[in-house]
C-alpha cells in the first residue's frame, strides 16, 4: 500500500471509470499518475455535453365536470 508524501498516512485506491485515482486517507490529497488528469477531464467534458433526459410527456386530465348550481 502507498504511503502519503505530504502527511505519511496509507493511500486508499479507487477506480472511476477506469481512472486509477489515489487518495490519502489523513489529508485526503488526491494523487494521479501520468496522464490521468487528462482523462478525467475528459470524461467529464464527455458527461457534461450530454443532451439532457426528455421533459415526460404531458399528462391527459380528464375534463372537470361544471359545477353544480344550488337550486334558487
Amino acid at each position: 500500500m502507498m504511503q502519503c508524501p505530504k502527511c505519511h498516512a496509507q493511500m486508499q485506491t479507487y477506480n472511476r471509470n477506469g481512472v486509477q485515482i489515489e487518495q490519502c486517507s489523513g489529508c485526503r490529497g488526491i494523487f494521479l499518475d501520468y496522464g490521468e488528469l487528462e482523462s478525467l477531464t475528459r470524461l467529464e467534458s464527455q458527461w457534461s455535453q450530454q443532451a439532457p433526459p426528455p421533459p415526460p410527456a404531458p399528462q391527459a386530465y380528464p375534463a372537470a365536470a361544471p359545477p353544480a348550481h344550488a337550486p334558487a
